[in-house]
């Protein structure tokens, strides 16, 4: 039987299976199997595990089955470097031509793989960077920077007047594909740029390299960005290679551009963030219906996409509902006007922090607000802030996983709260929704520690910044909205750093001022009770010196204080015990100045 034949240029990749260092090697076939990806020959003497996980499919199981039963798949001989009591693994005979990378990935771990991201080379890239471009959405945009290439704009000195967009690929040697895969550009950057550029630089250039000639198609938006002002464009022509004075626009695509542009402060803040982003080719995909929306058309626009942007809806704005009657009388807040300028607060700054005593219902105006504005619990995230909270709790960092499959664990980059919050509110269809983030507690924690570079994001929402560990470039959604909660009696106002209160509103919910103050009044009416407890919480925190050490109306607003008894139990086990502390030291007899009795007797 002839050899299949391998892909040409594709080098060996190789699966590294868990627990004992095992591995299975293969390459590439020049032919294709039935889903139209290149088929994957598996070498001989390539180790697979014996063991399938509930993952794998019926068609894989067969294969294995049948591939045992043949003869194809035998038991490995044992290995004395193999530590005692490990997995099963078979040998492969020899070699076995798969239909498809993933489908050799599924015959090698036991359980369904993707091919193009499971086959690694020796020095770990993937498998897909070897394969040609699949499917793409057929109509994407871009930016391409040109203002400062090598200090020469040519924005202004080419691309408007000659109508086309370019990279600057001086030391790369002439391309002979049309649309050269990631890896081959890798070959020809390494190469071309020895000594040129660092490491990083020559990541950032393939990257470029592989969305200029190979992910942009004829048909595209195409923007840039000079002088402050935004310029669209329809791509004509496909890329071509040329030579230009000192290469600096040596890659080439015609364009059509609208001339006119438009002003950077009246671009919508999502795409003022995608313009953020610093590098030379960003994908501005996600923002196309923004871009769409600045012309009513783009450059170029035939009269089947007219008729398609004229039918898709206009992207909702992100608005918060009005304070209704129905939610200040639930919150007890007889005065709609204060509830009425949170919600303005919220809109204008994104972010707040209630501050004040113990009890003052911090955390539960936080929490409802939250759920009024958002729609619903769905789109609320809570988080509490505690002394030895981090920024890879809270945002992202690596942490250790169990893999389900093989029970191996290992450290994986995962999300925290806000990531995750932030990655939902910026979905598409999400982000006239807003999405809230309670943080009880936030002066608890180091956050200058937490925040890292968000604080920068807090502060400017149409920007974006490079993330620590994963690399992306970030921006925070403008429907995403921040409550904090502060318990002034555990830390001081006062601690909190500038930065942080520059970024944040700051409302103080005290007991001596309104709505607070008149909070448990309202309540003992609404429930019938009588208003003795109001009374005594009032010349209680008249005796109190400290407004950070006031107490607050919702430990009186607990069924369990109306039982018999139960004044008193929660004045004894909840109240008392916190101005112990307040007083601790001072040799004041406590209970005598703010006990029951004593208020009882002379209650201011």
């Amino acid at each position: 039987m002839p050899q299949p034949d391998r892909l040409p240029g594709t080098p060996d990749f190789r699966i590294k299976l868990p627990q004992d260092g095992a591995e299975a090697r293969g390459y590439l076939l020049t032919q294709f199997g039935g889903n139209g990806t290149n088929k994957f020959l598996l070498r001989e003497g390539s180790l697979v595990t014996a063991e399938e996980w509930p993952g794998l499919g019926p068609h894989a199981r067969r294969s294995r089955a049948k591939l045992r039963a043949d003869g194809v798949l035998v038991d490995a001989p044992s290995d004395p470097g193999r530590p005692r009591g490990g997995p099963a693994r078979w040998l492969v005979a020899h070699d076995i031509a798969c239909n498809s990378s993933s489908a050799a990935a599924a015959l090698v771990c036991g359980y369904d793989a993707s091919g193009p991201e499971s086959w690694r080379t020796d020095e770990g890239h993937p498998l897909s960077d070897y394969l040609s471009t699949g499917w793409r959405p057929p109509h994407k945009a871009w930016l391409v920077r040109g203002s400062n290439v090598s200090g020469h704009n040519l924005v202004r000195q080419l691309w408007l007047k000659e109508g086309f967009v370019s990279l600057a690929g001086a030391h790369l040697p002439p391309l002979e594909e049309s649309d050269p895969t990631k890896s081959a550009l890798r070959r020809f950057v390494e190469e071309g740029y020895e000594g040129a550029a660092s490491y990083h630089q020559k990541q950032g250039l393939v990257d470029e390299l592989h969305a200029f000639l190979t992910q942009m198609r004829v048909g595209d938006t195409v923007a840039t960005y000079d002088e402050d002002r935004l310029y669209l464009g329809r791509i004509t022509g496909d890329a071509v290679q040329t030579t230009s004075p000192g290469g600096l626009s040596n890659l080439r695509r015609k364009v059509t551009w609208r001339t006119d542009g438009h002003a950077y402060d009246e671009l919508p803040g999502e795409l003022r963030q995608k313009l953020s982003v610093q590098h030379d080719v960003v994908d501005l995909t996600g923002v196309l219906d923004a871009l769409d929306g600045l012309d009513g058309e783009t450059a170029g626009t035939d009269e089947a996409e007219v008729a398609e942007t004229l039918e898709r809806p206009a992207p909702k704005a992100l608005t918060l509902p009005e304070i209704s009657e129905t939610l200040a009388d639930e919150l007890l807040v007889h005065d709609r006007t204060w509830l009425e300028e949170l919600r303005e607060l919220l809109f204008d700054e994104r972010q707040l922090v209630f501050y004040g005593p113990p009890g003052t219902g911090k955390t539960y105006l936080a929490m409802k607000l939250a759920e009024y504005f958002g729609g619903g619990p769905e789109q609320v995230k809570i988080v509490q802030f505690h002394p030895s909270y981090a920024y890879e709790d809270f945002f992202e960092g690596f942490r250790p996983v169990e893999d389900p499959e093989t029970r191996e664990v290992a450290f994986r980059l995962t999300a925290g709260p806000l990531r995750e919050l932030a990655d939902l509110a910026s979905r598409e269809g999400n982000r006239h929704v807003p999405h809230f983030l309670i943080i009880d507690e936030i002066n608890r924690a180091n956050l200058a520690k937490v925040f890292g570079e968000l604080y920068f994001l807090l502060e400017y929402r149409d920007r974006s910044v490079r993330l620590t560990y994963s690399g992306d470039d970030f921006p925070l959604p403008p429907n995403l909205f921040v409550i904090g909660t502060m318990n002034t009696a555990d830390r001081s106002i006062a601690l909190v750093d500038a930065a942080m209160r520059r970024r944040f509103a700051f409302v103080e919910l005290s007991p001596r001022t309104e709505p607070t103050s008149g909070l448990l009044g309202r309540w003992l009416e609404r429930e019938g009770r009588d208003a003795e407890p109001a009374r005594l919480l009032d010349a209680l925190n008249s005796r109190i010196g400290d407004a950070d050490f006031a107490i607050g109306p919702s430990y009186l607003m607990k069924p369990g204080v109306y039982r018999d008894g139960g004044l008193e139990r929660t004045w004894r086990t909840k109240i008392l015990p916190l101005l112990e502390e307040h007083h601790y030291g001072e040799g004041i007899d406590v209970a005598a100045r703010y006990g029951l009795d004593s208020l009882r007797e002379r209650p201011a």
